[in-house]
């Protein structure tokens, strides 16, 4: 039987997820299995290695047990997730206690003070992205503090999806997105001495793996992994880029020669243009966003990430799941969700300011802040429930033009993947908000399948990636939706006023992160 299927797996915060296609990019079919993490204190969030590899395993067996003949037909796996956080593991690779998340917020004063440092635009120049509690460079930094003897017994640093590598080609390397990003620069997509010097990493040097791009280089399946899958040994593996850049790859955010942004309605709300290297135009009085080298010579995706995206709605939402549970009645999230819509209809817009920073984790992006919390302005008795609602969606529309604009132009077009992408209501708001036509991507693994693109083009299905988008991404595109002239009226007179509102509460948000501090 021909090899006809590429795996893609996607290892997310909330769900892992193993999705077979066929070589011209058509899915096939996906199993998937719950992720879930632990919080601890000091603002720790942590998931353990053993068990992110038993459930990724776990969805790749399920895969072949739903497709005939899997093992004969896989022409490769590759593999992507989610990133920043720090895997470590020590002597035989194992698992150096558990791996930090993203969402960790232990190093969040380090990486604060460090920001503070005269070295840190240097630092910030180079990889072209701010540094914040999430990433590797400021864990590594707060163990080597406050938990030595885990660093004495690592041998390397991963991430996510780098750990999954590991256990299916027994390599230890990383991809250049997440190295450059971290610890490198994102021209020569190399690890940066300097970068490594001001975080205070050189003693570390040794726990950076090589970076490996998938386009051009695989390892084998080892026999180990391929009793735990159910596939076969020998099966070529790629490294994937990190999820976001992989998202942006397979949801369409990259189209050669086209003025396309792309924005991730999901957990967290990720805002993206594509560009070359030479063209990105930094904010060194912020120093915020992440430059991501995309898996194409010389093109990086350069983002603004703002903490919590779709999180805001959720919020929004479980207060009226609250009140009705108070009554006895009770009502399922995607039971609320299916109102969101009627909820829009029956509010007007811009009458709310809703600033978008619900996480405990502060915000990102365009800004760093750590104290940073969510706020509505301009409440009267005249407000109801639904314009809590419309409330929130705006300032998420807000947070997404606040975002791009820190990165130059607001491209012409955007593609919106995740699943709030879905909502003609909220569409038509970034749309308005970001006076730019929107477009939506019809496919619904866009991680797992930048990753298969990947693997596709590294051995030797496409000739390159612009081949391959042709017949992976753009007959999943559905046509630009032009934003409303009227609406984008009112939202260009409200955003100076959420730019404003958000740098005048900003003294407030640390006076009440102090008092928080001194309460039991």
């Amino acid at each position: 039987m021909s090899r006809d299927v590429i795996i893609g797996i996607d290892a997310g915060t909330s769900v892992i997820k193993s999705v077979a296609f066929d070589l011209s990019g058509r899915q096939l079919d996906v199993a998937s299995r719950p992720n879930s993490y632990d919080t601890g204190p000091g603002g720790a969030v942590t998931q353990p290695l053993a068990r992110t590899w038993s459930d990724c395993s776990a969805t790749l067996r399920a895969l072949a047990d739903k497709m005939p003949d899997l093992p004969s037909r896989v022409a490769a796996i590759a593999v992507t997730g989610q990133g920043d956080g720090t895997w470590l593991v020590g002597a035989d690779n194992t698992p150096v206690g558990d791996g930090w998340l993203w969402l960790d917020a232990r190093a969040g004063d380090l990486a604060e003070e460090m920001r503070r440092r005269d070295g840190d635009t240097a630092r910030y120049m180079a990889t072209g992205t701010g540094l914040n509690a999430c990433q590797q460079g400021a864990q590594l930094a707060y163990m080597q503090t406050h938990m030595p003897e885990a660093l004495a017994q690592a041998e390397c640093a991963l991430h996510c999806k780098d750990w999954l590598y590991l256990k299916l080609t027994g390599e230890r390397v990383t991809d250049p997105s997440e190295g450059s990003f971290t610890f490198g620069d994102f021209r020569t997509r190399t690890y940066d001495d300097g970068v490594l010097e001001f975080l205070g990493l050189t003693a570390q040097r040794h726990l950076l793996p090589p970076m490996c791009d998938g386009t051009a280089t695989q390892h084998a399946l080892t026999p180990e992994a391929a009793e735990a899958t159910g596939l076969r040994a020998g099966t070529p593996v790629a490294l994937g880029h990190v999820d976001v850049t992989c998202t942006t790859l397979g949801g369409g955010g990259y189209l050669p020669g086209q003025d396309t942004g792309c924005t991730i309605v999901g957990t967290t709300g990720v805002h993206i243009g594509c560009k070359q290297d030479t063209d990105v135009q930094l904010n060194p009085a912020e120093r915020t966003g992440y430059v991501m080298t995309m898996p194409v010579p010389g093109v990086v995706a350069h983002l603004q990430t703002n903490m919590a995206g779709t999180m805001n709605i959720d919020w929004v939402l479980g207060l009226a799941r609250d009140v009705c549970t108070a009554l006895g009645v009770e009502v399922t999230q995607e039971r609320l969700l299916e109102h969101v819509e009627r909820w829009m209809a029956d509010s007007a817009p811009g009458h709310l300011i809703y600033h978008p920073h619900i996480s405990e984790a502060g915000e990102r992006g365009p800004f760093i802040d750590q104290t940073a919390r969510s706020s509505f302005i301009g409440l009267s008795t005249a407000h109801g429930f639904a314009d809590l609602v419309r409330g929130a969606v705006e300032g998420l529309a807000m947070a997404s033009r606040d975002c791009y604009g820190a990165m130059g132009p607001i491209p012409a077009s955007v593609t919106l993947t995740g699943g709030a992408a879905r909502s003609d209501a909220l569409r038509a708001t970034l749309a308005a908000t970001l006076g730019a036509s929107v477009r939506r991507s019809s496919r619904a693994e866009a991680g797992a399948a930048g990753a298969a693109m990947i693997a596709a083009v590294g051995t030797g299905v496409y000739a390159d990636m612009t081949a391959c988008i042709q017949d992976w991404v753009v007959p999943t595109l559905t046509d630009p939706e032009a934003p409303d002239p009227s609406l984008s009226a009112i939202y260009d007179r409200v955003y100076p006023q959420y730019v404003a509102s958000r740098a005048a509460v900003r003294p407030i948000w640390h006076a009440m992160a102090q008092h928080r501090s001194t309460l039991v």
